[in-house]
């Protein structure tokens, strides 16, 4: 038995939380956790939006009974159908057979795949109409967003949207669902490390969704994860948030990211940031690859402008970190950095020479010098490590001044 979770006058959480498993996607680490939410409108008509994973199924059904109890579900809305969204639909059917399935053409496609479904599957289009008595929901399509299918519905009557994954963030729902009930401020950097591993290469197809929402007034934001945004400000943070990040906008400051194996690139990691300190850059994030899970520092290279990079001469090729973080970021399609590398050998360098191709097909702009060490820094390759932090430090300064 639970307590029905109002957001407002018809509309009704019903999402689980999920503190067990530890990679989303079998990817992504969860230290906080992670929420799948699902929300009721309850009228003449009765729509579910989204389910939530599998897993979670009859916690799931229990809250949908404490706020219908036997009045049944008429339309279920899918706005995305990622497992972790869709996986209760076969269960939903076999419960509510006269139930009636929302989606556009990718959805039903998916569907059949999924769970070979084909009857009672109403198709809409874009900006298209379905009423429910009082409320009347209107669909907008957010194709690659971050799935072809994946769409947002928007309940006229509350300014309420149902974002999908947009403006989500990883880290349960400790207990508050509004942002009224929590601390926003504690899910912005899981937020950021969403959107860039999960939504980060769709940046322009972002643009176009948010260009769509700028047509509707919005005072509630329902994501499949994170809290309900239903505070003006913050409201205004999360929208801006996504503008900046789908701009690859950034901030003054300076990720570092290595390999090191026995501490030696790692010096030269030590020397580019304590002089880019000494010359006014105070956001300085230095990660080691090998203990640094990619997804954060792929969070920190969206959020700031300077990125140098630095690997050992490993097989004849960068250290295999190094390589994956490389393919990782080509893969987000992330621009307008500020970019300087590292590396070093022992009897044969060849770090540097793929850092070097790395920079000049990537499109970033790249600041010098470039620095190798042989087995370990000496009086040239020092002067060299200062030099890069420092003109890396007044390349990011001009910047600020500019922008």
């Amino acid at each position: 038995m639970y307590k029905p979770l109002n957001i407002s006058d018809n509309i009704f959480y019903v999402g689980v939380n999920d503190r067990t498993k530890h990679l989303f996607e079998n990817l992504w680490p969860l230290p906080k956790g992670v929420s799948y939410n699902s929300y009721i409108i309850r009228d003449e008509k009765v729509a579910l939006i989204d389910t939530v994973d599998i897993c979670y199924a009859e916690i799931f059904f229990n809250k949908v009974d404490s706020v219908l109890g036997k009045k049944p579900v008429d339309y279920l809305i899918i706005n995305h159908m990622e497992p972790d969204h869709s996986g209760a639909i076969e269960w939903l059917v076999n419960r509510y057979p006269n139930i009636q399935i929302v989606g556009n053409n990718r959805t039903a496609d998916m569907l059949k795949g999924y769970y070979n479904i084909t009857e009672n599957v109403k198709m809409i289009k874009d900006r298209d109409i379905l009423s429910l008595g009082k409320c009347t929901l209107q669909f907008f399509l957010t194709p690659m967003l971050h799935w072809p299918e994946t769409m947002m519905t928007y309940v006229q009557e509350h300014k309420t949207i149902f974002a999908g994954d947009a403006f989500g963030s990883f880290g349960t729902l400790d207990g508050g669902v509004l942002d009224t009930q929590t601390v926003p401020e504690k899910y912005e950097d899981e937020m950021i490390r969403y959107y860039s591993n999960i939504v980060g290469k769709y940046g322009s197809q972002v643009q176009v969704a948010l260009k769509k929402l700028s047509d509707i007034e919005i005072e509630k934001i329902c994501s499949t994860h994170g809290p309900v945004w239903t505070e003006k400000e913050n409201i205004g943070k999360v929208v801006s948030l996504y503008d900046k990040l789908s701009r690859y906008e950034a901030e003054k400051g300076l990720v570092i990211a290595y390999g090191s194996m026995y501490g030696n690139v790692e010096q030269v990691a030590e020397v580019i940031a304590a002089e880019a300190a000494a010359n006014g850059i105070c956001n300085i994030v230095l990660h080691n690859v090998s203990k640094s899970h990619h997804s954060e520092i792929i969070r920190d290279i969206f959020k700031y402008r300077g990125l140098i990079i630095g690997s050992p001469t490993y097989n004849n090729k960068l250290y295999p970190g190094v390589e994956s973080l490389l393919s990782a970021i080509q893969n987000r399609a992330v621009k307008n950095r500020c970019f300087g590398y590292f590396g070093g050998f022992t009897w044969a360098g060849a770090a540097v020479k793929h850092l070097k191709e790395f920079s000049e097909t990537i499109g970033f702009e790249t600041v010098g010098p470039s620095v190798e060490i042989k087995q370990s820094l000496n009086a040239a390759t020092l002067e060299e490590a200062v030099a890069l932090g420092r003109n890396m430090a007044e390349k990011l300064n001009a910047d600020a001044v500019r922008d």
